[in-house]
């Protein structure tokens, strides 16, 4: 019995780095918005999180993970952000934000979920609706580069 061994995947990043560069341009100016529009540097990374957990992406998890704690995010509310619904650990704008950008990320279940969008547009600006909407897209886009690539997670050595 012959193995044939599996093909490497293509890093659709470093193949058109032009295209990767936009989805970067467009995740800093996404981010730029959320905090123009009075979005925490701590929620945008939560809304990150919540997404790549969404998507099973272990490389933005490990990022993102990594970059909320040291603004200041704690363990805490990190290990319960998979349930937030079943918490009290989040207020009512980050629940919203974390509502949209679940709304957003489960784009085929939109249409059943319509009144996730209106909730949320309760508690938040028109600007940050928008903002949030930006930020979990582009996440998203890293999300689908960084599994399609398949790119490598392992523990820090």
């Amino acid at each position: 019995m012959t193995i044939t061994p599996t093909p490497a995947r293509t890093n659709i990043g470093t193949r058109h780095p032009d295209l990767y560069a936009t989805v970067g341009s467009m995740a800093q100016m996404s981010e730029q918005a959320a905090l123009g529009e009075g979005i925490s540097p701590l929620l945008i990374e939560l809304i990150k999180i919540r997404v790549s957990q969404i998507n099973g992406c272990a490389y933005c998890l490990r990022i993102h993970t990594a970059d909320s704690q040291a603004k200041g995010e704690t363990p805490e509310r990190l290990s319960v952000l998979s349930a937030w619904k079943e918490t009290k650990y989040f207020d009512g704008r980050e629940r919203a934000a974390l509502a949209l950008a679940e709304y957003v990320t489960l784009i085929k279940d939109s249409h059943s979920n319509r009144g996730l969008y209106e909730s949320a547009a309760g508690q938040l600006t028109a600007g940050q609706v928008s903002a949030v909407i930006w930020v979990a897209m582009a996440i998203n886009a890293f999300n689908r580069i960084a599994i399609s690539s398949s790119y490598k997670v392992a523990p820090a050595k």
